[in-house]
């Protein structure tokens, strides 16, 4: 339990730092419908110069990464989304709530979130690839290689 509730120390601790980098970004949650331990903050994307509806600044567009830019790993993560599956990991699949609003606005339910293995990590890693739309479609997806702080859209 110590160990846990030094992790979620470290991780808000890391979104407050985060967010005072002189690129100006703020910091944001995501949360994942997994487990506590991924609904911890992280640093948010850079804002454009625009306001959204609330007076909020709007967040930019992701980057765009084509596939063939993407590390091998999460090619082969893609095949096993549009294959339906069988993934390494029981997280994968799971609700992406986009709660720090980096990726576009979609209802709840639209996104949901693929681990990219990292190779030598003992554990998940922090690669990730979430998708929009119905299970078993690529056609709106982004890569993240730091969890979720950050996104490159995937170009078909």
């Amino acid at each position: 339990m110590k160990r846990a509730w030094a992790f979620s120390c470290i991780l808000a601790l890391n979104a407050i730092l985060g967010g005072c980098g002189k690129d100006g970004s703020g910091s944001g949650t995501q949360e994942s419908g997994a487990s506590a331990s991924q609904a911890a903050s992280q640093p948010g994307q850079a804002a454009s110069g625009t306001t959204a509806a609330s007076g909020a600044p709007a967040p930019s567009a992701p980057a765009v990464v084509t596939k063939a830019q993407l590390p091998a790993e999460a090619a082969e993560t893609l095949r096993l989304i549009k294959a339906g599956g069988r993934f390494p990991f029981s997280e994968d699949g799971v609700l992406f709530r986009n709660s720090a609003a980096l990726l576009p606005e979609h209802p709840r339910g639209y996104y949901h979130a693929y681990t990219v293995r990292t190779p030598g990590s003992t554990d998940r890693g922090q690669r990730r690839i979430v998708c929009g739309g119905p299970r078993k479609q690529t056609s709106d997806c982004y890569y993240t290689e730091d969890y979720y702080a950050s996104f490159k859209r995937i170009a078909e």
